[in-house]
């Protein structure tokens, strides 16, 4: 997910009341919930970058060791504050435990809300390449920013009123954020359930269905599907239905030439590293890699690979 969603996150647990358990909890459980993003500096490597997003800083090494480094830091933050006569007077003092629980509280919800997504999170890094998708929501999804906008805006209010029972509204948000999640998730799995049912009765049995969660009209899907050779699209709207195009495109990926020209080419093999449902389009003397699930216009310049023959350089289209 995209990292207010994540600072939104952390900071509706500190609200539900975590952030009464220690001094420092608030800012470690937002900087927890996106210190494993610390990989986004990687962006600078363009398409190659693919291949190191989302996974070793997401990881199960990264994660034991994440937040034990914040956990320092804080401490540190803390000491230093303090020997400077610059702590604030109103801030609880450090519990060690429960400030090392809250870092792992914070950088747990990192993954578990990336996985959701279908760009895809690989959790076993180093251990396993393996990506695994929830195809459940989009990866940013503004109803989600409103529930828990408004629910962390309204506990704020309360608690600066006195209100005993302030963390009632991130309670109520947290709730409904679950509750949306849970419902999501019974979508996809209708809509690829539509999917597989349609092309099983048009005898392509092998297919896989993928359903995407467009942005903003969260109760509809986008849905992709591939067998050996061929590639197609589909859509679903729960209480509708769905309507499957059956007779799908070449996949591409047999041109003799992409196995000589990839191994030359870093971009072009970072991009199939990462890329779920590859496709390729011969374009004159260049085949052009694309991803089924970013082909819309928005966001197809960003997962393209345009691969030459090895006397040229690749680059994103």
């Amino acid at each position: 997910m995209d990292n207010l969603t994540h600072s939104l996150v952390g900071a509706l647990l500190g609200q539900l009341g975590l952030k009464k358990k220690t001094g420092l909890a608030m800012p470690t459980l937002i900087i927890a919930a996106n210190l494993p993003d610390i990989d986004a500096a990687c962006a600078t490597y363009g398409i190659e970058s693919l291949a190191m997003r989302r996974g070793v800083t997401h990881g199960p090494i990264a994660l034991l060791l994440l937040p034990l480094i914040l956990w320092g830091l804080m401490l540190a933050f803390d000491r230093w504050q303090g020997r400077r006569g610059k702590r604030p007077a109103a801030r609880l003092p450090i519990h060690r435990g429960w400030l090392l629980a809250l870092a792992y509280i914070g950088c747990f919800s990192h993954p578990a809300l990336d996985w959701l997504n279908n760009y895809g999170i690989r959790l076993l890094e180093p251990f396993s390449h393996r990506w695994f998708y929830g195809d459940t929501l989009f990866i940013i999804d503004l109803w989600i920013w409103i529930a828990l906008g408004l629910s962390v805006w309204l506990s704020l209010r309360r608690e600066r009123r006195g209100a005993a029972n302030w963390q009632r509204p991130a309670w109520i948000g947290f709730a409904a954020v679950s509750a949306y999640i849970f419902v999501n998730g019974l979508i996809t799995g209708a809509a690829e359930n539509m999917a597989a049912e349609s092309l099983r009765a048009s005898g392509k049995g092998d297919a896989l269905a993928v359903a995407s969660p467009p942005p903003l009209a969260f109760w509809k899907r986008d849905i992709f599907w591939r067998t050996a050779d061929r590639y197609g699209s589909a859509s679903y709207t729960p209480g509708v239905g769905g309507h499957v195009d059956i007779t799908g495109v070449p996949i591409g990926l047999d041109d003799p030439r992409l196995a000589t020209w990839i191994k030359a080419d870093p971009a072009a093999r970072a991009f199939l590293f990462w890329a779920r449902m590859p496709v390729a389009e011969a374009d004159g003397k260049a085949i052009v890699l694309r991803d089924q699930r970013y082909m819309q216009p928005l966001a197809r310049d960003r997962f393209t690979v345009r691969v030459t023959a090895p006397d040229t350089a690749s680059s994103p289209e």
